[in-house]
C-alpha cells in the first residue's frame, strides 16, 4: 500500500532538503509536487486543498533548529499533517460494556464484510483474549452463511448457526440470546450487502442496529474503490451511527487514497486495516505508524508486534540455542525460516516496514512473483532427512532427483543451496555479539548480490 505515493513524495521532499531556509517562495515547487502526489493517489480534493494550505501555514516562517535542517523540518510538517488527517490517535475497538458487546458490520456487497467478520473475530481473540461469537444475518447471497462458518473453523472463533429462510432480525435476536447463555465476550454480526446502496439494504441494517444496540457499527469499504470508498462510507454515516472503518484489501492499493480521505470526509476513524487473504491478515490502524510507511520512514513498531504475534518462539529459542552450541543451521532450520517469514506475510511486506526499505520491498515483490516460498519448500521437502541435515553431501545425482522430485530444475537446487550458504553465514553472525546489526548487512548484500537474492529470488 501507498508505493506509488511514497515515490512520488520521496522524489517532491527532496528538493527542498537543500534550502537554508523555509519560505513561501522556495516551498511553492515542492507543495505542487505533494499536490499532484496526493490527487494521483485519489485522495478527494477538498481534503488535499485543505491538506497543502496547513502545510504552507505551518511550513513558512518556521524556526529551524540547529539540531535539524530546513528539509528535515518540512518532512517532520507533511508528517504530523498526514497523521492529523488519519486521524492523530489509534481508535480501538470499544469494549468498556458489559457483555456481550455488539459489533455490527456493514457495507456494500463484494468489500469483504465476511472475511472481516472472521478476520476481527480471530483478533479479538488472540489480541484482547476474547471469547468471540460471530454470526450471519445475509440470507440473500448464496452460501453467505456456509462461508462464515468455514472462515469460523479456520479461526477458530464460535458460530452461531442461521438459515436463509429465516429473517434477519429474528437470526440477530438469537443469536444475541446465545451469546448470553454462553457468556461470550463479544458477538460479531455480519449483515448483508448489495451491490449499491439502496432503501431496503439500509432500513434492514438500520433495524438490526436498532435492535442490537451495539457498541461497535463498522463500515467495512474496499480500499481499492479510492476517494469512491470515503463517499459511500459517508452515505452510511449519515443513516447509520457508524463508530468506525475497516478497510480491507489494502495490499493491493499501491495509492492510499481510501486510507487518507475516509476520516477527513466522514469524521469516522480507521480501526482495522485488512493487509492480505490470510485469516489473520488485520492490523490495526495507526495514523501515525501509516504516515511514517508513506513517507518511507519504515514502520518498525508494527513489525516488532506483528513479530512477536506470528513468530514461534519455541522454534526461535531451539534455533537460537542451537546456534550458541556452535552448531550449523542447516535446511530444516532454512525451511524454518522461510515459514516464519510467509506467516509474517513474506519478505516484501517486512522489508515494507524497515527504515529506507520501501523501494527493496518492492523490488523483492516483484522477484517473488516469479520465484515464490513454495518452490523452496517443495525442493527441502524432497530431500532425505540426512541431505537436509548435512547439505554438504548433495552432489550431482543427488541434484537431479531433488530437481525431479520437486518438479523444478538442477539450476534451482544449486540456487537455494547457495541461498542456504549465505542465511547460515548470517545466522552465525546474528549469534555474536551485535546480532541485529549484521543481520540487517546481510539481508541487504542478500538482495544486492548477483544471483543471490532472498530465498526463491
Amino acid at each position: 500500500m501507498f508505493e506509488s505515493l511514497t515515490e512520488r513524495l520521496s522524489a517532491s521532499l527532496s528538493s527542498i532538503t537543500g534550502k537554508a531556509k523555509l519560505t513561501d517562495e522556495n516551498i511553492q515547487g515542492t507543495l505542487r509536487e505533494v499536490r499532484m502526489a496526493l490527487l494521483e493517489a485519489d485522495v478527494a480534493l477538498p481534503v488535499v486543498k485543505d491538506f497543502i494550505e496547513q502545510v504552507r501555514v505551518q511550513a513558512v516562517g518556521q524556526e529551524i533548529t540547529k539540531s535539524l535542517s530546513p528539509g528535515q523540518v518540512f518532512v517532520k510538517i507533511v508528517n504530523d499533517e498526514l497523521v492529523k488527517m488519519m486521524g492523530s490517535i489509534n481508535d480501538t475497538v470499544d469494549l468498556t460494556t458489559q457483555p456481550p458487546g455488539v459489533i455490527l458490520m456493514a457495507g456494500l456487497q463484494g468489500a469483504g464484510k465476511t472475511t472481516s467478520t472472521a478476520k476481527l473475530g480471530l483478533w479479538l481473540k488472540s489480541r484482547e483474549k476474547k471469547k468471540v461469537m460471530v454470526v450471519s444475518t445475509d440470507i440473500y447471497r448464496p452460501a453467505a452463511i456456509d462461508q462464515l462458518r468455514t472462515l469460523s473453523a479456520e479461526a477458530d472463533i464460535i458460530f452461531i448457526e442461521s438459515s436463509p429462510d429465516q429473517k434477519p432480525e429474528a437470526i440477530a435476536a438469537a443469536a444475541l440470546s446465545e451469546a448470553k447463555k454462553q457468556f461470550a465476550d463479544v458477538l460479531i454480526v455480519d449483515t448483508a450487502g448489495r451491490l449499491a446502496v439502496d432503501e431496503n439494504m439500509m432500513a434492514e441494517i438500520k433495524a438490526l442496529n436498532d435492535l442490537l444496540n451495539p457498541i461497535e457499527t463498522l463500515f467495512v469499504v474496499d480500499a481499492m474503490t479510492g476517494q469512491d470508498a470515503a463517499n459511500t462510507a459517508k452515505a452510511f454515516s449519515e443513516i447509520l451511527p457508524l463508530t468506525g472503518v475497516i478497510l480491507t484489501k489494502t495490499d493491493g492499493d499501491a495509492r492510499g487514497g481510501a486510507a487518507l480521505s475516509v476520516r477527513a470526509i466522514t469524521g469516522k476513524p480507521i480501526k482495522f486495516m485488512a493487509t492480505g487473504e490470510k485469516i489473520d491478515a488485520l492490523e490495526a490502524f495507526y495514523p501515525e505508524r501509516i504516515a511514517s510507511r508513506i513517507l518511507g520512514m519504515g514502520d518498525m513498531m508494527s513489525l516488532i508486534e506483528e513479530a512477536e504475534a506470528k513468530i514461534d518462539k519455541k522454534k526461535a529459542d531451539k534455533l537460537a540455542k542451537k546456534l550458541k552450541k556452535g552448531k550449523k543451521f542447516d535446511l530444516e532450520d532454512f525451511r524454518d525460516q522461510i515459514q516464519q517469514m510467509n506467516n509474517m506475510g513474506g519478505i516484501a511486506n517486512m522489508l515494507d516496514k524497515m527504515p529506507g526499505m520501501g523501494g527493496m520491498a518492492k523490488a523483492a515483490e516483484e522477484k517473488l512473483a516469479d520465484n515464490p516460498f513454495g518452490q523452496l519448500e517443495a525442493i527441502i521437502g524432497s530431500m532425505t532427512p540426512g541431505e537436509r541435515q548435512y547439505p554438504d553431501v548433495i552432489n550431482g545425482s543427488r541434484k537431479r532427483r531433488i530437481a525431479s522430485g520437486s518438479g523444478t530444475q538442477i539450476q534451482d537446487v544449486n540456487r537455494l543451496l547457495k541461498q542456504h550458504k549465505q542465511m547460515q553465514k548470517m545466522m552465525k553472525k546474528m549469534s555474536k555479539k551485535g546480532g541485529m546489526a549484521n543481520m540487517m548487512r546481510g539481508m541487504d548484500g542478500m538482495m544486492k548480490g548477483s544471483g543471490g537474492g532472498f530465498p526463491g529470488v
